[in-house]
């Protein structure tokens, strides 16, 4: 093997290190009794426990918290597809006036730091009386993803050659057939992408939720993690373990369709 192939390898391996290890932690902590998570040297051969497990499920109002962050990620993750889907197509395959102002501002609402428009959305929430809202929670996990869904199907409809859909309406479809039997079936790895990346923003969002929901009924798991740290220390297993059950949804889906979902990403990415 020549030296620069090792090389890569090698840097490969490291990168692989670095970026697992934090995550081995996180799983092994979960397992360890509390009494071998804070030594002085690292215990990496222990009896597994499961009783970090039970505490984190033990908390109040757990499933709600559950149920909360599935309705209002998979929602918000449901209507950004539907409206990007017609977006994207009117960007991609449509003239019309504006068109180049509509993707610029999608592109700067993608590069919008949510997290400072935290008081403007607690204002407009207290204002219109909707704070402790799963809707408006929705509603904001929707905007969002919004802007990334739209500019990644777009890569994905402009690769898509006009003369299958103008094929298709020859045959007799007509532009909303052409749409949902031709080009909609080829936009697989890019619904995949936009949605697995959806999910994991939604999922994984704290500062709204954390502002405009102080009723524990509509809180959601992000919420839930911070349970585990009170004004007499830390309950790292709880929290070790909870972060694991967190994270292991959204660990497992991404495992299971990387592959595509970040070739979907770069093909939307650079097409169009």
């Amino acid at each position: 093997m020549r030296p620069a192939a090792v090389a890569k390898n090698l840097g490969a391996l490291l990168l692989a290190v670095v970026f697992v290890f934090p995550v081995y932690w996180m799983f092994s902590s979960a397992l360890k009794p509390s009494s071998q998570i804070l030594t002085k040297d690292p215990v990496f051969l222990f009896t597994p426990t499961f009783d970090n497990f039970g505490t984190a499920t033990a908390v109040d109002l757990f499933w709600t918290y559950v149920t909360n962050s599935l309705v209002v990620t998979v929602s918000a993750v449901l209507l950004a597809l539907l409206v990007a889907l017609a977006a994207s197509f009117a960007i991609a395959r449509m003239k019309f006036k504006g068109r180049k102002a509509m993707v610029l501002g999608v592109m700067m609402a993608q590069m919008a730091p949510w997290e400072v428009m935290v008081i403007a959305m607690y204002m407009i929430a207290r204002d219109s009386e909707m704070l402790n809202s799963l809707p408006l929670l929705t509603a904001i996990y929707f905007v969002m993803v919004l802007p990334f869904t739209i500019w990644t199907l777009r890569g994905f409809i402009a690769a898509v050659p006009v003369t299958l859909e103008e094929a298709a309406q020859i045959d007799g479809c007509t532009r909303g057939q052409a749409f949902r039997k031709v080009i909609f079936p080829l936009l697989a790895p890019g619904l995949m992408s936009t949605s697995l990346f959806g999910f994991i923003t939604a999922w994984n969002e704290f500062a709204m939720v954390l502002i405009l929901d102080k009723d524990k009924s509509a809180q959601t798991l992000p919420l839930w993690l911070t349970q585990f740290q009170t004004a007499f220390g830390n309950d790292w297993g709880a929290t070790m373990a909870a972060s694991t059950l967190f994270a292991l949804p959204v660990l497992l889906v991404f495992v299971f369709l990387q592959r595509k979902a970040v070739g979907g990403m770069t093909a939307g990415a650079v097409k169009g």
